[in-house]
C-alpha cells in the first residue's frame, strides 16, 4: 500500500497497541490512518499519533473487505502441508516494518511431521525469531503465525517456537526484503 487512507470507524474495534502488545479499544467515530495493509491485518495510526494493529476479522470497522486465506494446495501430505505453511507464513507482518515474517528472516526453520494420533493428519513445528529480544509484538506475531498454520488443510497441530539464538540480524532478510526496505 503506497498512499496512506483516513478511514472514519464504522463500530468500535478492539485493537493491539504497537510496540507494546497491549489489548485496547478504539471508538466508533474515531478517524485513523491506514499505514499498512499486508497480509491478514491493517496497521492503522489513530488521530493521537499512535500505532496500533487491527485484525482482518475486524476489517469491516475500517470500511474494508476480510482478507481470505489461500492456500496453494489442497494435499494433506507432509509435503504439501509445509509448502502451504510456508505460503501462509508470507502473508505475516510485522505490523511495523512492510515485509512478511518469511522475507526478513524470522522463520528459522518449519518441520512437518504426520501426526502419530491424527490419521491423515500433521503436527507441525516452526522455529523463529524476532527483531529484538524484547518486542512487545512477538507474541502477537508468534499467534498469528500459529493461526494461519492451524487454518491449513491436513494439520493435527502447531507449536510456534520463539528463539533467540541465532539473534536476528539485517543480513538474515532476503534480497527481496532488502530492496524492499531500501537496504541493498
Amino acid at each position: 500500500m503506497a498512499e496512506r487512507e483516513d478511514v472514519v470507524l464504522t463500530r468500535d474495534v478492539d485493537v493491539i497497541t504497537v510496540p507494546d502488545g497491549n489489548a485496547s479499544t478504539l471508538k466508533k467515530g474515531e478517524i485513523v490512518t491506514i499505514h499498512q495493509a499486508l497480509g491478514n491485518n491493517y496497521t492503522v495510526v489513530t488521530q493521537y499519533g499512535h500505532m496500533v494493529r487491527i485484525a482482518s476479522a475486524d476489517a469491516d470497522a475500517l470500511g474494508k473487505e476480510q482478507h481470505e486465506l489461500h492456500t496453494l494446495v489442497s494435499e494433506t501430505g507432509a509435503e504439501a502441508v509445509e509448502r502451504n505453511c510456508w505460503e501462509v507464513m508470507k502473508t505475516v507482518y510485522d505490523p511495523e516494518i512492510p515485509v512478511n515474517i518469511v522475507d526478513l528472516g524470522l522463520v528459522y526453520d518449519c518441520n512437518v511431521k504426520p501426526s502419530v494420533i491424527t490419521k491423515d493428519q500433521n503436527d507441525v513445528h516452526i522455529m523463529m525469531t524476532l527483531t529484538a529480544p524484547g518486542c512487545g509484538m512477538g507474541p502477537v506475531i508468534q499467534s498469528d503465525v500459529e493461526k494461519c498454520i492451524r487454518a491449513l488443510p491436513g494439520v493435527a497441530s502447531v507449536d510456534v517456537e520463539v528463539v533467540l539464538d541465532p539473534p536476528w540480524s539485517r543480513d538474515m532478510m532476503s534480497e527481496v526484503a532488502q530492496l524492499q526496505l531500501g537496504l541493498y
